[in-house]
């Protein structure tokens, strides 16, 4: 059990590098990409982009934002949706389909229009 245990560990170790290395190059690629031409700054290294994803995530808390919150919030929602009848789920959808054009329309609905 505990060998299964370390091979699982060793993956998700490996995982993780990978993801971090990743990130790192996109974020290094899409930096030397953009800011030259656009601001005329210099571009970073591989290193120097690591750093910015650690001090975006220490800046902004992390990176996949306040998980708790949204788990709240759409325990909420999923109870106000089930206690709502046929009829206020519908007038729901109606006004989300408004406040949100044809982002909210329905496969085959008219694009609301203004």
């Amino acid at each position: 059990m505990r060998r299964h245990w370390f091979l699982k560990a060793i993956k998700i170790a490996i995982f993780a590098v990978l993801f971090i290395a990743l990130a790192s190059f996109v974020v290094m690629r899409l930096w030397n990409w953009l800011t030259p031409t656009l601001f005329g700054w210099h571009a970073i290294t591989f290193w120097q982009a690591l750093g910015v994803l650690v001090l975006s995530k220490l800046l902004f808390g992390g990176f996949r934002g306040r998980p708790e919150w949204r788990s709240h919030w759409r325990h909420r929602m999923m109870e106000r949706w089930e206690q709502m009848t046929p009829e206020e789920r519908e007038k729901f959808r109606q006004g989300m389909r408004r406040g949100c054009g044809s982002f909210g329309a329905a496969p085959g609905e008219p694009k609301a229009s203004g």
